[in-house]
């Protein structure tokens, strides 16, 4: 699977965009397999996301941390404005599902 930088060289759309439901089965033949597909590559990057998030912010942790140092540290709110900036994992897993970057397989229909 590919990982958070693949995710940052993917262009997708800022916004809500139609889809065509014919193109989202080319690859399966079944729209629900592919909505699947898209929902596991989007909790893939999600919680890449979230791991490369909390590894960043943990470099600012403290053991004696007071109230005035946690809402003053302009590098943590720099850091998580910057991923709320993101695009969102679904969108991300729908447009790498649509370029062919994600691979899949389903076993059920390789027995048959």
């Amino acid at each position: 699977m590919s990982n958070i930088s693949n995710t940052k060289q993917t262009t997708v759309a800022s916004s809500t965009v139609t889809r065509d439901l014919r193109e989202l089965d080319v690859d399966t033949d079944n729209l629900y397999e592919s909505i699947v597909i898209m929902s596991k590559r989007a909790n893939q990057i999600s919680n890449n996301i979230k791991e490369e998030l909390h590894q960043k912010l943990s470099e600012f942790a403290s053991s004696n941390d007071n109230l005035e140092e946690v809402f003053e540290n302009r590098e943590q709110i720099e850091i998580s404005k910057h991923y709320e900036k993101m695009p969102k994992p679904t969108l991300v897993a729908v447009q790498e599902f649509l370029e062919g970057k994600v691979y899949h397989r389903n076993p059920a229909k390789e027995q048959q």
